[in-house]
């Protein structure tokens, strides 16, 4: 048997992170991290696996990949190489969705484009309970995730590219959401070791500007929000700028307005569908 206390101590040093220690010594040994506290030891075999994910980790390979596992707001979801994952930062513009979608009678119609994981759509389902949901996604492995993490959710989940997605839908939605690819081409670099080593490049770089994905974004939700309808899409810290004259060239947008993260970052972007014009 081996002790909790020095297993933790010594993951701890080699991973210069307690918080990372404890999710990987509570996955080894199949318990919730919040539950070690109450283990004093555990068998050998738990030991060597941690062990093994320790020297992973120091290669680069991801928390999430090595646990298979992320939280969103209030959802858990799977996650796996070839999805990308869950961000911090992204909760705080499905925060954003959620209050407007309060805020809506009966059932709205939610749409999510390049939803990846469906960790979007799944904290949407959890906290609004009650709305038509969609979400799109290109990437086969992801979309393969999304369909595990959404299911008994009741979200329609297509796989394809969202320019063409829920056609039937046009006109009618009341909030088209979406963490897109923003990162430039040209920032590859500066990108960090694991996340570009580890996570699919095509949930990260989107053309020279970073701003390609986003350009079909405003397009898509143009066509499908019905007038008054809500958008919100994430962008790199520095696109702020660039994205909120985006989508007022558009067109089909009012009030269009940038948002700042936990770290007073510029983040997110939110538009609302203009009213139609007359004749």
């Amino acid at each position: 048997m081996a002790a909790v206390a020095t297993l933790l101590a010594d993951a701890s040093r080699r991973l210069d992170s307690a918080a990372e220690a404890r999710i990987l010594l509570a996955h080894s040994a199949g318990v919730e991290p919040s539950r070690l506290a109450l283990v004093a030891e555990v068998p050998d075999g738990v030991a060597a696996a941690l062990a093994e994910l320790v020297e992973r980790r120091v290669a680069g390979e991801p928390v999430q990949y090595l646990t298979g596992r992320a939280w969103f707001r209030t959802v858990e979801v799977a996650v796996a190489p070839g999805v990308f994952i869950p961000r911090p930062e992204t909760e705080l513009m499905t925060g954003w969705a959620i209050d407007r979608l309060r805020d809506l009678p009966g059932e709205p119609v939610v749409v999510e484009l390049c939803a990846g994981s469906g960790a979007i759509s799944a904290a949407i389902a959890a906290e609004r309970p009650g709305c038509r949901q969609y979400a799109v996604e290109l990437s086969e492995a992801a979309a393969r995730a999304a369909e595990a993490n959404l299911a008994g959710t009741g979200v329609v989940l297509a796989e394809g590219d969202m320019a063409d997605a829920f056609r039937p839908l046009d006109g009618t939605v009341d909030l088209v959401i979406a963490n897109p690819p923003y990162i430039p081409l040209e920032a590859w670099e500066h990108v960090a070791v694991d996340v570009r080593t580890h996570e699919p490049d095509l949930a990260l770089f989107s053309g020279e500007d970073g701003l390609d994905a986003l350009t079909v974004v405003a397009e898509v939700a143009g066509r499908l929000l019905r007038p008054g309808g809500f958008v919100c899409a994430e962008h790199a810290e520095v696109q702020g700028a660039a994205v909120v004259a985006l989508f007022a060239a558009a067109g089909a947008f009012v009030h269009v307005a940038d948002h700042r993260d936990y770290n007073d970052r510029p983040r997110y972007v939110t538009a609302v569908r203009a009213p139609e014009l007359a004749g």
